[in-house]
């Protein structure tokens, strides 16, 4: 099989979809490995590391998507990525179709490419065994970037996390008990914040109380509640994930209106369409912007920052299913596996995940 490795194209995004080690052993095992130029600079490996391990390099991204037979991507493709894709090929990464355009999802159908959601990778208990890595990083940024973003040489209203002795901490709200969620709270009690989190299942919250040994402020997530947070919050995160849906809007307009001016709305949500009325996708390179005089952080590829650590986390976690599409092809995986099954979007030129369908139906 031929298993290339493109570069990703989006803004500031340092990840790479394999590392040399899983090179090797797809070398090992009797596959060709392509890599495009530069590639793993991002995530801290060299072309000479891919060489090393039997990888061999192309020198242009329309060569890259000519030779596979599966693409491993991180992000969702580009247009012009989206132009390159040859009919029956697959691809796999973090592509979020429901937050993309209807016009790439046709050109997956038209050329009957199977793609594959690595965010709707699903096990039978319910469990997304490739984004929770990612969650949980990304869950330990947003506590570093909101205390960025509160400093008044970055917009904000001069608030330190943590307070100081006689100078109450901030406050932080946490809409989504998930591991974004979860792992979030951890990092900014760790920094000193009051964390309140909000979640619409009493036993998800009934839980968040036992792990933290009641040191944070739970609430239901309905709409009292969120505006009565909203009314205290000096950074408020969306870390609401429904797999493979569109994340519903949940914090409304006029519920961003009671907020302080200059506090702070991360929506970590916006990757699949976001949470916050006011939300729009951002990008590292301009990662905020005003509404209602409140900022906003809304950057889908939020750990793509951290090239070494997301790769490493990312890889870890997609091995397994790499390993067997490339063992035995794509179909005999799918049959075999049930959680790379869920992952499916498109296959044979037919949009298989019901979501989906609804989704774009919903649009026309």
């Amino acid at each position: 099989m031929n298993i290339c490795i493109p570069k990703e194209r989006r803004d500031s995004e340092y990840r790479v979809g394999l590392t040399p080690a899983g090179v090797r052993l797809l070398t090992q095992a009797g596959h060709s490995v392509f890599i495009e130029h530069d590639a793993g600079t991002g995530s801290g490996f060299s072309d000479h590391d891919y060489l090393k391990r039997g990888g061999q390099i192309v020198y242009s991204g329309e060569e890259i998507y000519g030779r596979a037979d599966l693409l491993l991507k991180v992000a969702r493709p580009t247009e012009e990525e989206f132009d390159w894709m040859r009919e029956g090929q697959t691809v796999i990464g973090f592509l979020h179709l429901m937050a993309g355009r209807t016009i790439k999802v046709e050109k997956l159908l038209q050329k009957k490419i199977t793609s594959i959601g690595f965010e709707i990778v699903q096990e039978e208990n319910g469990r997304l065994p490739v984004l929770v890595p990612l969650s949980q990083l990304a869950g330990r940024m947003i506590p570093q970037v909101a205390a960025t973003l509160s400093q008044n040489n970055y917009g904000g209203n001069g608030f330190a996390l943590g307070g100081v002795p006689g100078v109450p901490p901030a406050d932080i709200v946490i809409i989504g008990g998930g591991t974004v969620g979860r792992s979030a709270a951890r990092t900014f009690q760790g920094m000193g914040a009051t964390v309140h989190l909000l979640d619409n299942k009493l036993e998800t919250l009934q839980a968040i109380d036992r792990e933290f040994n009641g040191q944070i402020r739970t609430m239901v997530a309905h709409d009292f509640n969120i505006e009565k947070a909203c009314s205290f919050a000096d950074v408020i995160v969306g870390a609401i994930l429904k797999p493979g849906s569109r994340t519903p809007l949940i914090v409304t307009r006029e519920m961003v209106k009671v907020l302080h001016p200059r506090s702070i709305v991360m929506d970590l949500s916006i990757d699949q369409g976001g949470c916050f009325e006011t939300s729009r996708p951002t990008s590292h390179s301009n990662p905020t912007y005003l509404e209602e005089d409140v900022i906003h952080y809304c950057v889908p590829n939020m750990t793509g920052v951290l090239g070494r650590t997301a790769t490493h986390a990312m890889n870890n976690a997609s091995w397994p299913f790499v390993k067997q599409i490339a063992q035995i092809g794509i179909e005999k995986a799918l049959e075999q596996n049930s959680a790379l099954k869920k992952g499916v979007y498109t296959h044979k030129g037919e949009i298989v995940h019901q979501s989906l369908h609804r989704v774009l139906t919903g649009r026309k």
